[in-house]
């Protein structure tokens, strides 16, 4: 055994790292605690991909009968590799980029882990901006979505109030203009026309709209102070970002349970589709939604288990 590898195996906070000129050593931030990582790795977990994306493949491929493929996904692949990327940072003690250097024909899964989370920061960072700038619109005293009297409304445009009459009565015609053109929701216009501003195809790229750009800049400063003191300030934040969208789902649990044909939604899970299973489309979307919403195979998982100590038991 090599003196270095002596000192790295002596080290009792395990957090040096080898650097390239295979010479000097460094020392590698570790988690605070055991539960900073766990909650990382919740808040990986739990995220746009399950509040919005799970709900609609569920309806889509039978109900109740998606959760078996889900949960054999599950099983199958989602908590070995899960387990694997997390293991191998964990091991490595590196980033994501350089981790997969364990062995020298994968290196090139760091280079394109990091390019996908590039990219998928940038998206995701866009829709930060769309939810904050509707956080902030609706500071207003009257929601500018609520009514048909704002600069952006057309005459197509319709409030909730008068599509709940359109819908309780039998004259469809009713819910077309004079034009003969679909009315549309105010909130939709607000969406389209007002945050969006939809130009007539791609080719039209039209003015830059500075409120979205502030916005977005906005998020980016946010994501900024998250990291910028690295593990220490966003393990802290996790305990903010892992557990809030929990009680943001029970909030709407709770609300979408006392609306009116809340027990048809209940009484669809528990009557499953299960001639859906012989579909190979939700098994499909089943293993897709594994990768989406436990965050494989992006370099991530791998980070974050880097950050542990050698001997951490991360599989308990």
């Amino acid at each position: 055994m090599s003196s270095k590898q002596k000192e790295i195996e002596s080290n009792p906070t395990n957090s040096l790292e080898v650097v390239d000129d295979g010479e000097k050593l460094h020392k590698r931030e570790t988690w605070s605690t055991k539960m900073d990582f766990l909650l990382a790795c919740i808040g990986f977990s739990v995220g746009l991909g399950n509040v919005w994306r799970f709900p609609y493949l569920c309806y889509k491929n039978g109900g109740g009968a998606f959760l078996i493929p889900y949960l054999i996904c599950v099983v199958v692949g989602g908590i070995p590799l899960f387990y694997l990327e997390v293991a191998v940072g964990q091991f490595m003690g590196t980033s994501g980029l350089g981790a997969w250097n364990i062995c020298p024909l994968l290196q090139g899964l760091g280079i394109a882990t990091t390019i996908i989370v590039f990219f998928l920061n940038c998206y995701y960072n866009v829709i930060l901006c769309w939810a904050f700038y509707y956080m902030f619109s609706s500071f207003a005293l009257e929601l500018p979505w609520a009514t048909c009297d704002n600069w952006w409304n057309t005459d197509r445009c319709s409030t909730f109030s008068e599509e709940a009459s359109l819908n309780s009565t039998a004259n469809v015609t009713s819910n077309v203009t004079d034009s003969g053109l679909k009315k549309l929701d105010a909130v939709t216009e607000f969406w389209e026309r007002k945050v969006l501003a939809i130009s007539e195809g791609i080719e039209y790229m039209g003015p830059v709209k500075w409120d979205l750009a502030l916005t977005l800049l906005f998020a980016w400063i946010v994501v900024y102070l998250c990291i910028c003191k690295g593990i220490k300030s966003s393990g802290k934040v996790m305990y903010i970002t892992a557990t809030t969208p929990y009680l943001f789902m029970t909030a709407l649990l709770i609300r979408n349970s006392l609306l009116e044909g809340a027990i048809d939604g209940v009484e669809f899970y528990l009557k499953p589709n299960i001639t859906k299973l012989s579909e190979i489309e939700v098994w499909v979307d089943a293993g897709t939604q594994i990768f989406f919403s436990y965050s494989i195979a992006i370099g991530a998982l791998t980070a974050l288990g880097s950050y542990n100590l050698y001997n951490h038991n991360s599989y308990r």
